[in-house]
């Protein structure tokens, strides 16, 4: 009889995982097993039950090609490591896993849940091409050693300084989950356009990368001593520190006296919750090459917007042509259609029946005497729902047709007062994705790191993106005419999708 269990996409996960990610397609599956167990004894809200049980197309394994249990050390490598992962589990869970009739069974049950949960884990954020194993460093490694002194990185920058030219001191140092933020004193005013001049220079005297830049920051102070600035310098990556998506949820359900589409896309350089209105920007760009973050920034938008707002508020309609990222959401009750649309012919439609719907609201808005939803809601004249649109790749959908662009440029340009509000994501930001007329009736841009300054440009319409850090690391402008802000986003898994669906499931039943 098998000890632990998997589906079919698990198994998809684990070829893929030795295929493309290890290069080694003929290795054991039990390598892939255990790196998905550890990546899960990482998160700290237990596995859900629903993964106990076989699923369809998959497979069954035997506890000694998990643990090693019973099998005798060989020459391989291979040993025994069953009473250590039962200690692991033991204390993750709170219960011995080594005395009792059920704690066999318990045991079992753990580990298939850990096991399944890591391998949905590892397919939410990491596809065939990424390189697996600077996956694998930042998933299992990043925070986990000390950070090194930096008072001696202060020192390297006055001392980098002083290589272009430049006197002065530091006054302050202040730790964000990836960045440090120096505040540095000049000893003469003239010299804040040789710093802004000499940046790369500066980063290359501290071993950064041409694309890992210092950025120079307006600081608060400078508006009452013109001396001060503020310098962002990028940390090794091991001494990052994740955004859990546990302090999305905690953002979202607290937040008090906040418009109804407030989104937290992740925090500050210095750690502080960044949010904004989805409704004042009112259409969104999103763009971000591969590796860069997009989906999961885009699935911190839509947890957002879920944690607060039941379906009498607010009305999704999801398109994933490339029918990979948004199949989470299936089961939403928000979701127009009852299902992430993936089929050209039915997104075609979709939109077209979003432009009626605008057209129909438009109508309503006019006939209540109200300027938008927003006020008729408040006035108790409409009782309408917000309606998001996410589409989560642009250029694959634009390859299958450009017939989608008319319906797109028509709400964006008419849907912001009928309650009905884009978000437009690719990774592959260029002219012909976007044309000019689409993206100047879309001002909201969130940037994550892209190739090329060009790309940048395409996005936000000035230069910075190819300078970021990748992973979520981001440059947001929620509102046309705003200066781009930095920022750093929450790691949304998908246990944080499943516990969200549950506690949606709880508040509509």
């Amino acid at each position: 009889m098998a000890d632990l269990y998997t589906d079919a996409r698990d198994e998809q996960t684990i070829e893929d995982v030795l295929l493309h990610g290890l290069g080694t397609p003929r290795a054991p599956k039990l390598r892939v097993l255990r790196i998905a167990l550890a990546r899960s004894l990482q998160i700290p809200t237990p596995p859900a039950e629903d993964l106990d049980g076989s699923g369809l197309g998959g497979s069954e394994y035997a506890l000694a090609r998990i643990t090693g249990a019973g099998l005798p050390a060989d020459e391989e490598g291979r040993q025994d490591y069953d009473l250590a992962m039962r200690a692991l589990l033991s204390v993750y869970h709170g219960e011995d896993m080594f005395q009792g009739d059920e704690s066999e069974r318990r045991y079992r049950n753990y580990l298939q849940r850990h096991v399944r949960r890591g391998l949905q884990e590892i397919r939410t954020t990491w596809r065939p091409g990424h390189d697996f194993h600077g996956f694998l460093y930042h998933e299992l490694f990043v925070g986990a050693v000390p950070r090194p002194p930096r008072a001696d990185l202060g020192q390297e920058i006055l001392a980098g300084l002083r290589e272009i030219g430049v006197s002065a001191q530091i006054r302050g140092v202040e730790d964000g989950p990836r960045i440090s933020r120096y505040r540095v004193y000049l000893d003469d005013v003239n010299h804040y356009d040789r710093v802004k001049r000499g940046l790369d220079k500066l980063g290359l005297h501290l071993g950064l990368s041409t694309r890992q830049g210092i950025l120079l920051q307006e600081d608060e102070d400078r508006e009452r001593e013109a001396r001060v600035l503020a310098l962002d310098v990028p940390r090794p990556r091991e001494t990052w520190h994740t955004v859990p998506g546990t302090r999305l949820r905690d953002w979202a359900t607290q937040a008090t006296d906040v418009p109804i589409l407030t989104v937290w896309p992740g925090v500050d350089v210095l750690g502080a919750p960044v949010h904004f209105d989805l409704a004042a920007a009112p259409h969104l760009l999103v763009g971000g090459t591969t590796g860069s973050g997009k989906s999961v920034c885009l699935h911190a938008l839509l947890l957002s917007l879920l944690w607060r707002l039941g379906p009498q508020d607010l009305h999704l309609t999801l398109i994933d042509p490339k029918r990979v990222e948004l199949a989470h959401y299936a089961a939403f009750p928000h979701l127009m259609g009852g299902k992430p649309l993936e089929n050209i012919g039915e997104i075609l439609e979709a939109l077209d029946d979003l432009v009626d719907e605008m057209e129909r609201r438009t109508v309503l808005l006019r006939q209540h005497g109200v300027a938008n939803l927003a006020e008729g809601r408040e006035q108790g004249r409409i009782d309408l729902p917000y309606v998001v649109v996410v589409v989560e790749e642009m250029a694959d959908l634009l390859f299958q047709s450009r017939e989608v662009e008319s319906p797109l440029i028509r709400l964006t340009q008419k849907a912001r007062a009928a309650g009905i509000h884009l978000v437009l994501a690719t990774q592959r930001p260029d002219a012909e994705t976007f044309s000019g007329l689409l993206r100047s009736n879309v001002p909201g841009r969130i940037a994550l790191s892209v190739r090329t300054a060009a790309e940048s440009k395409i996005i936000l319409d000035e230069t910075g993106a190819e300078k970021l850090l990748g992973a979520g690391d981001m440059l947001l402008r929620p509102q046309a005419g705003a200066a781009a802000r930095r920022a750093h986003g929450v790691r949304v898994g998908s246990d944080d999708i499943r516990i969200c669906l549950q506690s949606v499931r709880g508040r509509t039943q």
